[in-house]
Parts: structure tokens; sequence; C-alpha cells
């Protein structure tokens, strides 16, 4: 990454979601850890009025933006619509001057969006002194993305990106907003692959909306607040009340999706890393049969990871596309990377990319005044 001069500089990690996808919005509970990718914003003073100019060192291009009108989904909106929310907030953010800079992977289901949210609110806070506590720069950073570019996600992603510890996991109760680290230090012969599958997903084309309004209406016909109300031991009760069968499915997929969360706690608290392998392969399974929100590329990682010998696998992020996860002994790792390029050349899909990681710290803020 390129380095600048600024008065001030926010620094935010993407996130992989262990386990508990498309949870947060029902209210449920999830699992993130951050990742060792960063997005960068160095912020500085603007010249007059509130003209806000923003640059990207990857794109190696720049917007000025005279006024700031939520719904424009353009790559600056996650920047921009940081600086509208603490505006409506009623924050004194003026003229400004913000430059990104970020290697964590577009597309790929580990939340740049975030990340860039929150160095932004980040950098902000910083630079004009506003003393904003951990749940405002999240709340900041989450109202970018719901309310200005108008993509309906819960608060998962901001909260792990600014919250998650050093090999720790977030668990997070996206009704309460309290939040508990848990301890996620791998063992050496243990390693948690990411896969790059070349299929980027994209929330914004509607699928994403339409599976939160499912929920919602499913969650009106059973008469409760959100689906987090429906417990594992009420499932099939529920289930019965539904006749359609696309909220079926869905309802099934979040409630045992919130057991497994839970569970997969449990396993990590006794150290079963195990169980935690099983649990992620039944999750993969729910996205894919009842959230139907996999498609071939991610479904073929899993496959070949399970067969490898990972312990489990799973697709993370929002779905149709982006990154799997696979819980892998360290010994398999070369195979396993042999076989999945084999196995995509054979279904004529690109070659992907295998990396490692492991749960590093959430964002920080950098003063550079001089």
């Amino acid at each position: 990454m390129t380095s600048m001069t600024s008065e001030a500089v926010g620094v935010s990690p993407g996130r992989v979601n262990l386990i508990g996808e498309h949870t947060d919005y029902n209210d449920g509970y999830v699992l993130p850890i951050a990742l060792d990718k960063t997005a960068r914003i160095s912020a500085s003073r603007g010249g007059e009025g509130d003209v806000v100019t923003i640059s990207s060192a990857q794109l190696g291009t720049s917007v000025v933006l005279d006024v700031l009108e939520p719904g424009e989904r353009a790559w600056w909106g996650y920047i921009a619509g940081v600086v509208w929310a603490l505006r409506d907030a009623g924050h004194p953010i003026g003229a400004i001057d913000l430059a990104l800079d970020s290697d964590v992977p577009l597309g790929g289901g580990l939340s740049s969006s975030a990340a860039i949210e929150c160095a932004t609110a980040l950098a902000l806070d910083q630079l004009a002194s506003l003393d904003l506590t951990p749940e405002q720069l999240a709340s900041v950073s989450q109202a970018a993305e719901n309310r200005f570019l108008g993509i309906p996600t819960g608060p998962m992603d901001q909260r792990a990106s600014l919250w998650c510890e050093a090999e720790h996991a977030l668990l997070l109760d996206c009704r309460t907003l309290t939040a508990r680290q848990i301890p996620f230090a791998l063992p050496t012969d243990l390693t948690l692959a990411l896969v790059d599958t070349r299929s980027p997903h994209v929330l914004a084309d509607g699928h994403y909306a339409r599976r939160r309004a499912s929920c919602e209406a499913a969650a009106a016909v059973l008469g409760v607040t959100a689906l987090r109300d429906v417990t594992i031991d009420e499932l099939p009760a529920a289930l019965a009340r539904l006749s359609d069968e696309e909220h079926v499915r869905r309802v099934r997929h979040v409630v045992t999706e919130n057991a497994r969360v839970l569970a997969t706690v449990a396993a990590l608290e006794a150290n079963d890393w195990a169980a935690v392998g099983e649990l992620l392969t039944a999750s993969h399974a729910s996205m894919r049969d009842d959230y139907e929100i996999t498609v071939p590329t991610v479904d073929l990682a899993v496959e070949v990871a399970v067969a490898s010998g990972a312990l489990g696998a799973r697709m993370t992020g929002g779905g149709f596309g982006g990154t799997v996860i696979a819980l892998l002994p360290t010994r398999e790792l070369q195979a396993f990377t042999t076989a999945l390029t084999q196995a995509y050349a054979r279904h004529g899909f690109d070659t992907p990319q295998v990396t490692t990681t492991r749960a590093c710290a959430g964002g920080i803020a950098l003063s550079l005044r001089r």
C-alpha cells in the first residue's frame, strides 16, 4: 500500500464471518473475525464550504462533490456516505479531502465496504475531535451503507471491522448489539484457508433485499418481531404455520443458523475443532439448500475442501459468489490448493486463489497533525 501525508488516518480491516450468515438483519447471532487486510483513509482539511474531495490509490482517480445526495452507488459512495451520516447526526464536518488506499479484496464477501466506511469514520473522528464511542462509529458507518447507498445490510460488518480483537472471534448479538470476545487462536496443525472463487458477489443487485423482505414477511406471519424469536425447539411448529415454501426455507435457515453460531461458540470454548468444522459445513448446506445464495464455484470449493481433509468449509459473506473458508489440517493446504485448481480447470472456472488468514484486531485511528 502507498504512503501519504495527512492530518489523520483511519485504518480498519475487512472481516471473515466464521458462521452466522443472514442472521444479522434477523436480530440473530454472528461470529466474525477481523482480517489481516485493511482499508486506509487519510483525511485532511479541505477548502471553503462543504466540498468533499475523494481519491482512490487503487483506481487512480478522484471525485469532487459539492453536494452529497443519498442513493449514489459509485465507488466513492462508501466514503461520502460516512461524511453525510456524520453531518446528518449533527457533527460539523466541513470541507474535507479523503484518500483511500485498500488491500481488502473487492467483491469477495470480506466486507471491503465496511472496512472503507469504518476507516473513514475513524479518520474523521480523529480529525474533527468528535470523540465518538465505538457504537457511534459503527452506527454512522452502517448508516452510510443503509441510508446513503440504500443497501439494507445488518449491523455485523461495521462492528466486526471496529470491535474485533486479535486471536478472537466476535460473538455479536445483533438485537442488543452486545458483544463477547471468543478465543480463536488456531493450533499450529490447523489453518484457516480463504478461497477467492473468482466470482465476485454483489449485494446491491436485489438478491439481498429480496431475502431480507422474505424473512420479514415470514416473521409477520409467525407474529414475532424477528426470526431470532423462533427457537430451534419451536422450529417444527413454526414451519407448519407457513404456507409459502420460500418462507419455510428462509426461516429454517435463519433459525438453524442461529443455533449453529451458539454451538460453534461452545465448541471453540471446549477447544473442539472437529465440531467447529462440522458446523461450518452444515452452515454451507443450509445456505445452499434453504437460503439459496450459493453458486457453483463456491459449492465446488467446499466440496473439494471436504474431500481434501478439511474439518469443514463454507461460503462466507452475503452470497452469490465471493469467498469460501476452509478449516484445514496445515499439512493438507498445498494438496487442497492443487486439487481445487485442477477441479476449477475441469469445470472451466477461472483459477481460484488460496490464501490463509488469522484473527486480527479491529480498526484504529492515527493523528498525523504537524
